[in-house]
């Protein structure tokens, strides 16, 4: 098992966990990207000579396997993690507000935060306390998340100032577009698992720094390389992939870490590795605003914008914010200038802080395809093939969590282990 050599195709999160498991357990690893950069939804870029990432990533204290993932690469001390669930709020024309975890056990850590959260009046607290409990409870209820919450009697101003702002950022979609069993799934493993695990996180470095450190450890890395196909075997084993230039390269095994759409057109025909369904996933846009203003610091790393497509503001360093757009289907492929005074307009009628200060520069990222979601009744693939020796991964795949950065890291590591095993398989009937 030490000589065989497997191909990762693919250089996203998923792509980098699965590629490092796999050189972990003693095989040859090569990696395949068709892009310059490595880290594919996670990465960064240049913008005026400053090392920016292509959008805001966080992660939750619930979310283990990406922690871990990054404290194997060296990058522990590169995690900030709150010490309790702790978001300022910030509507227009009133002063800010504040939700902030006490410090008791679950779920009593976010009831007793509720009482303090002046966005909301006492009876929507209650309200919106009780139905967090109901809704956790509904685990397998497909009905859309909007209309459970109208039968729960959530008055527009509880959506506006809870809803809204953290379940349409999280699984990216509207309230109208996402099931209760996902609501439930966010609120089971984010707001009652534990009272830490709802603590936000993010990387102090840029996110390209992730891909780095992963990619030092593999055996070959090949960028700007488009895979087009595999070849199989007469007993339908993967011999190789083909590549762009038309040149074929001889693998043991090949693990695909690329989206739905992708992975269709390399296949060719999914149906005939077992997979099925392809066609039933979604593309669902996010659009990031980068800031460059003359203000002084806000005094907090990220705050709510409440009533607004702007979601979600961090301040990355002094006089630099990056604006979080979720469910942006409507402003993909508007102009750039035009993205960022619609950012610069919403966060400066907010913040108080730069109520007097003046934009110097911005930049937009838009990413149509930072998620996807499978139709209704489509169900999301596992790692196996009817081919041993290969395997998929993507955070579109079954992990069980929502498309994040947690799941892209739990599918990459899980398909390496399969195409592991598969390996053993094939060596055992040869």
């Amino acid at each position: 098992m030490g000589t065989s050599r497997v191909a990762v195709v693919g250089g996203g999160l998923a792509g980098l966990a699965a590629a490092l498991e796999l050189k972990e357990a003693g095989l040859a690893v090569e990696l395949f990207e068709r892009a310059r950069l490595l880290g594919g939804r996670a990465t960064s870029f240049t913008v005026g000579g400053v090392e920016v990432d292509n959008g805001q990533h966080v992660f939750l204290g619930c979310c283990t396997e990406f922690v871990d993932f990054a404290r194997c690469l060296g990058l522990a001390d590169r995690l900030h993690l709150q010490d309790r669930f702790d978001v300022r709020v910030f509507a227009k024309g009133r002063p800010p507000s504040r939700l902030r975890a006490a410090k008791l056990p679950a779920p009593w850590h976010l009831a007793a935060g509720f009482l303090g959260y002046r966005e909301l009046g006492w009876l929507d607290r209650l309200r919106v306390a009780s139905t967090l409990l109901r809704t956790a409870r509904r685990g397998q209820e497909d009905a859309p998340l909007g209309d459970w919450l109208r039968r729960e009697r959530q008055s527009e101003a509880a959506l506006v100032a809870f809803w809204v702002p953290f379940f349409v950022p999280a699984l990216n979609a509207p309230l109208d577009e996402v099931s209760v069993a996902e609501a439930s799934f966010v609120i089971t493993t984010a707001f009652m698992a534990g009272a830490d695990a709802a603590r936000f996180g993010f990387l102090t470095v840029p996110l390209v720094r992730l891909a780095e450190a992963a990619a030092a450890r593999l055996d070959e890395i090949h960028t700007r390389q488009a895979v087009t196909g595999l070849e199989l075997s007469s007993s339908g084993d993967v011999t190789g992939l083909w590549t762009a230039d038309r040149r074929f390269w001889a693998f043991d095994g090949v693990l695909l870490a690329v989206p739905p759409d992708r992975l269709t057109r390399l296949l060719g025909t999914p149906a005939q590795y077992g997979l099925r369904h392809l066609q039933g996933f979604t593309s669902r846009p996010i659009v990031d605003v980068h800031l460059w203003h003359d203000g002084p610091r806000l005094g907090f790393d990220f705050a709510a914008l409440l009533d607004s497509p702007v979601q979600w503001v961090f301040e990355k360093a002094p006089g630099y914010l990056c604006c979080s757009l979720s469910n942006a289907s409507r402003l993909v492929g508007e102009p750039e200038g035009e993205l960022v005074q619609l950012g610069w307009a919403e966060v400066s009628a907010r913040l108080p802080t730069l109520a007097t200060a003046q934009l110097q520069r911005g930049a937009a990222t838009q990413n149509p395809e930072a998620t996807y979601a499978a139709a209704p009744g489509v169900p999301r693939p596992g790692p196996e093939t009817s081919a041993p020796n290969l395997t998929i991964a993507g955070s579109w795949t079954d992990t069980g969590w929502p498309d994040t950065m947690e799941s892209a890291v739990r599918s990459g590591r899980a398909a390496a282990r399969r195409l592991t095993a598969g390996l053993m398989e094939v060596a055992h009937v040869a």
